[in-house]
């Protein structure tokens, strides 16, 4: 069987909201989009940064489009996806990126960060979703959506009890969706990253960057191109029998069981064994 490129990706021409476009992970992905020919609407709280991101876009030959909201405000997000959708166009697909964690232990946790991170790493995506899904319902369309959760929506994570609720309230949010959505042509998607280097968390020294990789099998950490190359595949025709699915983009960290097991395995000689007390 003989296949382009094109009818694989399926994105030149589509239409593609990037909630949360400006910077680092939202910003990759849509260049990539555009690499394949998709046009890109770019949804940021800033308008400078949604403005620049959409520039360069167009440089790259593909229609853009920004716009800012406070996505915390139902009202706002609302009436900036309702505008997206008639001014630039019809959208093809959604990609919420936006999610921000805060950092304490459970006991020193106060209801004001509790609930900060469930606004803004989960009723977000709610309203954003209801929405994007009730206009492509309403012209009996086909969508795509796809969100960024986290492997701490996964697994458990010192000090970011609240984010990984609200991350694995995401998950859990879009494996309903895609099963409530599915007969009326529209997938959701969850892409789940590990450790990615970003603006907010750029890269650091030598024995930081060593630190922080010691449990991951890859030994490195993401960048936000390959965040970005999983959500491409999850709108595109690539993944057009999968809905409701959680990829992993985290270099192996969450296969990896037992996080001290890559250490303790370097020690053992070839033909030898280690005891559980080792």
């Amino acid at each position: 069987m003989d296949f382009t490129i094109d009818q694989l990706m399926d994105l030149k021409g589509k239409r593609v909201l990037i909630v949360g476009g400006g910077q680092g992970n939202g910003e990759a992905t849509a260049h990539v989009l555009a690499t394949f020919g998709a046009n890109v609407a770019i949804l940021d709280l800033e308008l400078d940064r949604a403005q620049h991101v959409a520039k360069d876009l167009e440089a790259r030959g593909v229609s853009s489009y920004a716009i800012s909201c406070d996505v915390l405000v139902e009202d706002q997000l609302v009436k900036a996806i309702e505008k997206v959708d008639t001014e630039f166009g019809p959208l093809d697909s959604m990609v919420c990126i936006i999610g921000m964690a805060g950092w304490a232990q459970i006991t020193d946790m106060t209801t004001e960060i509790w609930d900060l991170d469930h606004q803004r790493n989960l009723r977000y995506f709610f309203w954003a979703a209801r929405e994007f899904a009730k206009r492509v319902i309403a012209r009996n369309g086909k969508a795509n959506i796809c969100a960024l959760a986290s492997i701490d929506g996964i697994r458990g994570s010192a000090v970011h009890a609240s984010y990984g609720a609200a991350k694995a309230g995401l998950i859990h949010l879009a494996k309903t969706m895609a099963i409530e959505w599915s007969g009326r042509g529209i997938r959701v998607n969850v892409v789940a990253p590990g450790s990615i280097i970003t603006p907010r968390i750029p890269e650091g020294t030598q024995a930081s960057e060593a630190n922080m990789n010691a449990h991951v099998p890859m030994v490195r950490r993401g960048t936000t191109t390959e965040i970005a190359k999983a959500v491409c595949f999850f709108i595109s025709d690539l993944s057009s029998f999968v809905t409701g699915q959680v990829l992993a983009v985290d270099g192996g960290y969450t296969a990896n069981g037992w996080p001290g097991m890559m250490e303790s395995m370097s020690r053992i000689k070839v033909g030898g064994t280690m005891g559980v007390d080792e």
